[in-house]
């Protein structure tokens, strides 16, 4: 099996964006994957930066506000779904474990946030701005994460193992075609991020609804092709969510989408068909940006099985491995130095 160019260009994009859902549990035997194996094989490819996350390791922190539309209640009993306001913090950054990378267009972004709801209680979230995942079992997972392990002769992913990859994983190769066929958006702040996992919200009355969400820029996505090409820092993508930031805060709707009978809850390589119900949630704006340095968001792990009563977990088996191993990140970095970000709001400014 050959790998087309564009297929093997997106593999080497997604390769970096798997490390974020990885396995961590105990249950492939005889050799069990565990939190420390699977934070050592991150090691292993990305070298070892101390302070700094395993995986998503360049970032920035902002801080702002979800403004509910009332209209989620009909889905969830979750108090973020009342009309009102509650704070947020969360942290954009590039998917990889290296720090100090040059910004690409093309390198997946994520979006964490933490709800801090009135009732103390929080809900935690971490997207990709991706439509689907490249993998839908831990085993995948970690056959990709091998698969896609730049060769040290050329830096990139051997076609080869590519290839016998996608041929073992034809779910993965779907997937990747899916991904190749959505523009990606100029920058973050013009980025939509999906939970791509799927979860229960339960109404006030116990029913339960399946559900994936998405945060969608106001407004729509600018893809790459319509915006003048060319990089003028190392961090001009963060340099340009730092001047939006500051210049008119950038926000998102959350659109929740429903499942139908049939529609897959446990597989994100599988898009949902277009014509689900959805519904507005509510608004999220950022209108403060920091970086890791100084930003309590630093020390967040978004654990995406910390929900509020009115949500919980679907039958994906890939969010058990992704709490366990953003565990197993948090703590290491928590015992090691701290070295300063790459990316510093104050001297975009200047």
């Amino acid at each position: 099996m050959s790998v087309p160019l564009r297929l093997l260009t997106v593999a080497v994009i997604v390769g970096a964006a798997a490390t974020s859902f990885a396995y961590a549990g105990g249950w492939l035997t005889p050799h069990a994957l565990t939190p420390a194996r699977i934070a050592n094989r991150f090691e292993q490819v990305n070298g070892v930066h101390p302070g700094f996350r395993r995986n998503h390791a360049k970032g920035v922190d902002v801080s702002g506000y979800f403004e509910s539309t009332g209209q989620g209640a009909a889905l969830s009993r979750a108090s973020v779904f009342r009309p009102g306001r509650v704070p947020v913090l969360g942290r954009f950054s590039l998917g990889g474990g290296q720090p100090f990378a040059v910004d690409a267009e093309h390198t997946p972004r994520g979006l964490g946030v933490r709800f801090a709801l009135r009732d103390g209680e929080e809900w935690r979230t971490a997207m990709l701005g991706l439509p689907v995942f490249p993998v839908s079992t831990p085993e995948a997972f970690y056959d990709q994460l091998l698969a896609m392990a730049p060769d040290p002769a050329t830096g990139q992913p051997d076609p080869a193992r590519v290839s016998a990859f996608l041929a073992r994983h034809p779910e993965s190769a779907r997937a990747l075609q899916v991904i190749s066929s959505q523009p990606m958006s100029s920058g973050f702040d013009n980025s939509s991020y999906h939970s791509l996992n799927a979860f229960r919200f339960i109404d006030a009355a116990g029913t339960v609804s399946w559900v994936r969400w998405s945060l969608v820029p106001v407004p729509p996505p600018v893809s790459i092709s319509a915006t003048a090409p060319g990089a003028t820092s190392n961090n001009f993508l963060f340099d340009a969510l730092i001047a939006s930031v500051q210049a008119r805060p950038p926000q998102w709707r959350l659109v929740v989408t429903v499942a139908q009978p049939g529609d897959p809850t446990n597989d994100a390589t599988i898009p949902w068909p277009a014509d689900r119900r959805t519904l507005e949630a509510g608004t999220l704006t950022f209108d403060r940006i920091e970086s890791d340095d100084t930003s309590p968001a630093r020390d967040i792990n978004f654990d995406p099985l910390i929900l509020p009563n009115g949500m919980a977990p679907s039958d994906d088996p890939l969010l058990s491995a992704r709490s366990a191993v953003y565990s197993q990140s948090f703590t290491r970095r928590e015992g090691e130095p701290r070295i300063p970000s790459a990316v510093s709001p104050g001297e975009a400014a200047r």
